[in-house]
């Protein structure tokens, strides 16, 4: 069984139609034939020709996945021991006492923001129509929700890119983070501003005009914020 260094490693990157190979714990694997690794890339994150070891301890998956594939090799004894470092140790022995914090919790929660975000205008915008209170006061119970959830998904956002990602400055994060605060204090602002004022879209005038702007505002902010989340989770491989 061949045996490999850091720089031999990397020249099974999947580029250009080379195999793919990928190392864990000291094994080396050849996961060319996964439909996960297309082009020698995993999840948009992951390079092959590289040491995996510290990644996969936070993966949402265990590492006997990499047992469907064929073990081509092993990392040489030294370059094993200097291989990249390992998770914080205290996250480590977070996620081995509850594995269940490895299933991604911000997908899971992500959902209810947008969905109250969305109805909030969507509601308001069914009043300005029809004219029937009662669609105008679910936008207010809405807002209420997005302003609940979207704490909720900037924590388990943060959580899971501390997690999963190790808190690296990756662009669509650097987008959504700043992107996720601003909505959640629009959100506020016209929370605090309809119970103030119950009749603020009564007559659309004056402020009534910056309100209205605030509630549109919700829309394109959430559908970005849910775009670069998606191209994290779901990556569209580029041609």
């Amino acid at each position: 069984m061949q045996e490999f260094d850091r720089e031999e490693l990397e020249k099974y990157d999947g580029k250009d139609g080379r195999p793919i190979y990928i190392a864990h714990k000291g094994k080396v694997y050849d996961v060319t034939n996964s439909k996960l690794w297309k082009n020698g890339l995993h999840m948009n994150r992951h390079h092959a020709g590289m040491d995996l070891t510290a990644d996969i301890q936070g993966a949402p998956h265990e590492a006997d996945v990499l047992e469907r594939y064929p073990q081509v090799g092993t990392i040489k004894e030294e370059e094993a021991v200097a291989a990249q470092p390992e998770i914080p140790q205290f996250l480590a022995w977070l996620l081995e006492k509850y594995p269940f914090l490895k299933r991604h919790p911000h997908p899971m929660t992500v959902h209810f923001p947008i969905v109250f975000t969305f109805s909030t205008s969507i509601f308001n915008i069914l009043y300005l129509v029809t004219g029937i209170k009662s669609f105008e006061i679910t936008a207010l119970h809405s807002v209420a929700g997005g302003i609940l959830f979207t704490a909720v998904g900037i924590a388990t956002g943060l959580y899971t890119w501390w997690l999963n990602y190790l808190s690296q400055p990756m662009r669509p994060v650097k987008i959504k983070i700043p992107l996720t605060f601003t909505l959640l204090v629009i959100q506020i602002i016209i929370f605090i501003w309809r119970i103030a004022d119950p009749h603020v879209l009564d007559s659309i005038q004056g402020a009534s005009i910056l309100y209205l702007l605030l509630v549109l505002a919700l829309i394109p902010i959430i559908t970005i914020i849910g775009w670069f989340g998606a191209s994290m989770t779901f990556p569209v491989e580029k041609h």
